[in-house]
């Protein structure tokens, strides 16, 4: 049987199925990609505001060569497609006592700003940080951040008895706030360091010390892509189109059939069923665990529950005229109490009285140079507990999450406010209504405790013919993890098939 005869559907186009949906449609198989919005990119998405279209999903680009890869075994590259620029400083960090911080590309220069910022004892803190971080993402970058599967046994088998004491350094049972405090003294250091847990959805209080390579991730690079962070969408789309994948917008999976031996169609709301040699799914398992695909497949993955999940966001896309304020790319505004940040998430199951607040000025570089188009757009984060199935946001609730947010923002000395036209704000219900069983949470399941990397499933389910992709799989959130879990599913599928080695 050749290639062309086998059937693969891709259910979601965003990274993650697009990712796999390209990586499949290269070897030569028949792709059929499903996404229920009218465009592609699931998370990573556009809003328009007063006539502008602003980057309203992940706006940070780290660890370039997943797609750098990706395109190579296409036949391409990525540069010959999208420009991508390093950025300079990799963000600015504001506190209300007025005190601000610049963390950069260059290491050293990140050294100097740390001693400049809270001494030279700080700054050997800095580099010993830095070298921690960079150990632990070495030590799983190969055997795990790759690896099509998880769990503990196989990747313990992966490291041998040899290299078990590197497994060991990577701290999955010390708590990342502990961890910061033993190499900070300055508790805004510990602050600016704990938001990393951030980017899986976590709290630092909570979540190992392991994710502290995420430091080291940024370390490595971060990229400002021309045009805005959908351009990668445009362009994964359009190669997938250039190796045959077809596509179908605005068509809603009720229903994945499968007996007892493998999977077999895709049911559509409409009542059409394509047939199917396998799918993968790239959406959150919560929709499968849950049986919103059909109990037939319920088993393929746990549902994740509201005190497992990951943090969701009120989020505000805004347009407005320039700004006369010292923005550069990303910048955060942190709020004096962390901890009781991340007690109201995720002790009270709500939104933080005094919130940390990201804000990413798209029309700036990582310098804080403007475009010069005469207007600033600007994604406003809080994060925000995933009640999004269990609590709508009323008037009331809404108008207190922007007197909080743009409270803290002033107190920092950036004055905004959200006016008619040009905001359009988005809370955990509505991305319970786009993301249906996750009640708002953007990362899949919390990574808390040194157990909850090893609960996200991988490419593979117990049922034959049905794969996984996405933030809430394995290797974990995050536009260049979501690639790699689209790349392992695409491996998975090819493998099952016999059309490439283990």
């Amino acid at each position: 049987m050749t290639p062309m005869t086998k059937h693969v559907i891709v259910i979601g186009a965003g990274v993650g199925g697009l990712t796999a949906a390209l990586a499949l449609s290269a070897q030569g198989l028949r792709v059929t990609l499903v996404e229920r919005g009218q465009k592609a990119g699931g998370k990573l998405r556009e809003v328009e505001v007063n006539g502008a279209a602003v980057d309203s999903g992940p706006t940070v680009m780290t660890m370039r060569w997943v797609f750098d890869e990706l395109l190579e075994a296409t036949g391409t590259t990525l540069d010959e497609h999208i420009v991508m620029t390093p950025a300079e400083t990799i963000a600015r960090h504001v506190w209300r006592d007025g005190s601000a911080l610049d963390l950069y590309a260059d290491a050293q220069r990140s050294a100097d700003a740390v001693g400049d910022f809270a001494g030279a004892a700080e700054a050997r803190a800095f580099r010993a940080f830095s070298t921690e971080a960079q150990r632990i993402y070495s030590t799983l970058e190969n055997d795990y951040l790759r690896a099509p599967q998880t769990g503990m046994l196989g990747l313990t088998a992966r490291f041998g008895l040899r290299r078990l004491p590197e497994l060991a350094g990577i701290r999955p049972y010390t708590r990342m706030w502990r961890a910061l405090g033993q190499h900070f003294a300055d508790p805004r250091l510990q602050q600016l360091y704990g938001r990393y847990a951030g980017y899986c959805g976590a709290s630092p209080f909570l979540a190992p010390a392991t994710l502290m390579l995420v430091a080291a991730v940024e370390q490595q690079g971060v990229w400002l892509i021309e045009g805005g962070m959908y351009r990668l969408i445009e362009m994964l789309q359009a190669q997938c189109t250039a190796h045959g994948v077809s596509f179908r917008f605005a068509e809603r999976v009720q229903k994945i059939h499968a007996d007892h031996r493998r999977v077999k169609a895709v049911e559509l709301a409409s009542g059409e069923r394509l047939t199917a040699d396998a799918v993968v799914f790239n959406g959150d398992v919560s929709a499968l665990g849950s049986g919103l695909l059909g109990d037939t497949v319920k088993q393929s993955a746990n549902p994740v529950r509201l005190p497992e999940r990951s943090m969701s966001a009120v989020t505000w896309s805004m347009c407005m005229p320039r700004l006369d304020a010292p923005l550069v790319r990303h910048n955060v505004f942190f709020a004096d109490d962390y901890r009781q940040e991340f007690h109201d998430i995720f002790g009270h199951h709500g939104v933080p009285a005094a919130p940390t607040v990201y804000v990413c000025a798209q029309d700036r570089d990582s310098a804080g140079r403007h475009n010069g188009s005469g207007i600033d757009r600007l994604l406003l984060i809080m994060n925000a507990a995933p009640t999004g199935d269990v609590q709508s946001y009323t008037e009331g609730e809404s108008a207190a999450c922007v007197m909080r947010t743009f409270e803290q923002l002033r107190h920092c000395g950036l004055e905004l406010q959200p006016t008619p036209g040009q905001s359009i704000m988005t809370t955990p219900s509505d991305f319970e209504r786009m993301f249906p069983g996750t009640g708002g949470a953007l990362y899949g399941r919390a990574s808390h405790g040194w157990m909850s990397a090893f609960r996200r499933p991988g490419s593979k389910t117990p049922i034959p013919g049905l794969y996984l992709a996405g933030g809430s799989t394995h290797p974990g959130p995050g536009v260049p993890m979501a690639g790699l879990s689209g790349r392992a599913a695409a491996h998975s599928v090819l493998r099952d098939f016999g059309l490439t080695k283990p």
